[in-house]
């Protein structure tokens, strides 16, 4: 804790007038007097304005406040005027001639504390905490308690957080999980004092119930800390009265489930609060044991799962559906999986990776927004492109490239040459039917399965035999006997 030391005022500074120095009418009510000299102080402090005149200015905003903030000294000012404050002229306000005009001894005066342990300095109503929030944006009050409007001290129970982890389709659907925690629950036995049945709170002797130990320094300055018997508190529970369940903390650990409801549309790293599940305050270490309490709460982190199918962009469902190659080219229709079920989508002609489509309200839904609200399913395509290929496969694709007119493409399988030899010559006759006039590809193809084996051949002349030669010999012989 960060001690901030002050100079005691001078009873030569209570001579200004003090409504003067705030700001002020005569009239007005302590909450006004009390906001304009924290405005000055803010302004003005040492630590924050390194103006020469500041340190000045704030002293005479420090003294005008501890006149105007004790009902007898702002009565003796608003009858009296500076004479009753003036050395040498008797005057007490205080009523106690040992001590000087604001409260401290005479002569050494000045601060005997912070908080209740102020005799001299600040009212005893300053909340020193208050300015030490006015410097510093607010940053000094602790979570252990707070007080209302009303300022009545309210003691608050720390929070808990723990982390949970779902799946991708729980958090597109809700879910709700069971979360295991053992916050501080009040004590049972002692109903959350921390004493024994019986016994009560003694006030702190080490700082005599003010909270606060002082520490005096050279040239007059004081100093106060915390004090740590009894924690700032003022009081103790005596030794051998503390509850022997909690300890005397008027708290102790319980184990306690927690169902906790997820809604559908949770990201990964969001937090959910559920209120009133966090800690009990531990009472048995206030002052009062008796004041309102509440509990902290508990914060639960999502954890969602990265699913194997979607990846996911705000409401928004990402998928990465792949296509044969042949598809891509010629077109068709494709299953895409959903968050729900499947549907069918067409493959335009020619769709190549990377090509995009939409479907709206497909996808998570939106957190926040109207009734039914979700973001879109965005499908991305992947053209599969097969790494080893068989020998008809690559003969298709380089029939295809020489289709294309594909310079660049690599032949293995020489399609051209055989298509080439496919072709019919001239002198062929027109017994060749259904084949004679097919296209080069279909030509190409049909050589390629066999398929120019069934053409029809011309029957060949009959070989006579032996004997048919015989007799057709026998007439010529005779014809040349005759001759």
């Amino acid at each position: 804790m960060r001690i901030q030391t002050f100079r005691t005022s001078s009873t030569c500074y209570a001579t200004k007038d003090p409504y003067t120095v705030l700001g002020v009418s005569k009239n007005a009510s302590a909450p006004e007097i009390k906001k304009a000299y924290y405005s000055l102080a803010k302004k003005y402090h040492p630590d924050t304005n390194k103006d020469a005149k500041a340190k000045d200015q704030f002293s005479d905003a420090q003294s005008a406040y501890e006149l105007l903030s004790d009902p007898k000294k702002k009565e003796a000012w608003d009858q009296y005027g500076a004479a009753a404050f003036n050395q040498g002229t008797g005057f007490d306000p205080s009523g106690s001639s040992a001590e000087g005009p604001f409260g401290g001894t005479a002569g050494a005066g000045g601060f005997q504390g912070f908080g209740g342990g102020f005799q001299g300095g600040f009212g005893a109503d300053v909340n020193f905490e208050d300015i030490f929030s006015a410097f510093t944006g607010g940053g000094r009050r602790s979570r252990g308690s707070r007080q209302s409007s009303s300022q009545e001290e309210i003691l608050v129970g720390q929070n808990i957080e723990v982390q949970t982890n779902i799946s991708f389709m729980d958090a597109a659907k809700g879910t709700s999980k069971d979360i295991f925690i053992t916050p501080l629950v009040q004590c049972r036995t002692c109903s959350g004092r921390g004493m024994k049945k019986g016994q009560s709170r003694s006030t702190c002797q080490k700082c005599g119930g003010t909270g606060t130990r002082v520490h005096f320094v050279q040239a007059g300055f004081q100093m106060a800390s915390t004090c740590e018997n009894c924690g700032g508190q003022g009081v103790v529970i005596p030794r051998g009265s503390e509850c022997g369940t909690c300890n005397g903390n008027g708290v102790v650990r319980e184990r306690k489930t927690v169902n906790v409801d997820i809604p559908a549309g949770v990201e990964d790293g969001m937090r959910l609060r559920v209120s009133g599940e966090g800690d009990a305050a531990p009472t048995g270490a206030a002052a009062n044991p008796n004041a309102r309490s509440t509990r902290g709460d508990l914060y639960v982190f999502i954890r969602v799962a990265p699913d194997a199918k979607f990846r996911r962009s705000g409401a928004d469902v990402l998928y990465t559906a792949s296509i044969p190659l042949t598809t891509a080219a010629l077109g068709g229709e494709v299953k895409i999986p959903t968050l729900d079920s499947e549907v069918k989508l067409k493959v335009g002609t020619g769709t190549g990776t990377g090509d995009k489509m939409t479907l709206g309200g497909m996808g998570m839904p939106k957190l926040g927004g109207r009734r039914g609200a979700a973001g879109d399913l965005r499908v991305e395509f992947k053209v599969a492109m097969p790494k080893y290929l068989s020998a008809n496969q690559r003969t298709i694709l380089e029939m295809l490239a020489d289709e294309l007119d594909d310079k660049t493409a690599k032949r293995i399988m020489n399609v051209s040459a055989s298509a080439s030899s496919a072709e019919p010559s001239k002198t062929e006759t027109p017994s060749t039917g259904s084949h004679k006039n097919e296209g080069f590809l279909k030509s190409a193809w049909h050589k390629l399965t066999h398929q120019h084996n069934d053409t029809p051949t011309k029957p060949s002349p009959p070989t006579p035999d032996a004997e048919t030669k015989g007799e057709t010999e026998a007439p010529k012989k005779a014809a040349g006997r005759s001759g």
